[in-house]
């Protein structure tokens, strides 16, 4: 009989790691479908917004400090420096027993004005993702990204008619 599956002394096996990586990236797909939809101000992504959102902006002030360009393009030497990463760490434990899958990986945009794409995304952890969203979304940071998302469905949905239009006219030939 296998024992408990421990993650702190796990292998980091290839196949789990794609694994972890197709839903980071599954998640960030459905983000932005939901920008694409949804007025980032009226977005609500966890049932804790309010303490999440209030939390981050106690915890780093640099965030919440006007006008708040910190918090529109991220600074991942920074975050991934040694005081950045004792403070993140705190912030992230403290959310252990409160939100699922709170230390998960999950791709986050580096600046908020533009789309998720290779050269503007990092890998955080689930909590740091809720925290910089959310407070983005408060602070109207992802407004451009609420559009351009909207425009990237639209310009989808126009290409999808022209296709089905060219199908149409192939078979009435």
């Amino acid at each position: 009989m296998a024992g408990k599956f421990d993650p702190q002394n796990a292998q980091n096996l290839v196949e789990i790691e794609k694994q972890f990586a197709v839903k980071a990236v599954e998640q960030a797909q459905t983000y932005w479908n939901l920008l694409a939809k949804v007025a980032p101000s009226e977005l609500r992504l966890t049932k804790l917004d309010d303490e999440i959102f209030q939390h981050t902006m106690e915890t780093f002030p640099e965030l919440a400090k006007e006008p708040h360009e910190n918090l529109t393009k991220l600074d991942e030497d920074w975050m991934k420096s040694p005081e950045g990463k004792e403070r993140w760490r705190k912030f992230i434990m403290s959310y252990e027993k409160k939100i699922k899958d709170h230390n998960f990986g999950s791709l986050i945009r580096m600046d908020a004005r533009d789309e998720y794409a290779e050269k503007n995304t990092i890998f955080v952890t689930r909590i740091q993702f809720y925290a910089i969203e959310i407070s983005r979304n408060r602070l109207g940071l992802n407004d451009k990204a609420h559009e351009l998302a909207k425009e990237e469905v639209e310009k989808e949905r126009l290409e999808k008619e022209q296709a089905e239009a060219k199908k149409k006219k192939k078979v009435s030939s």
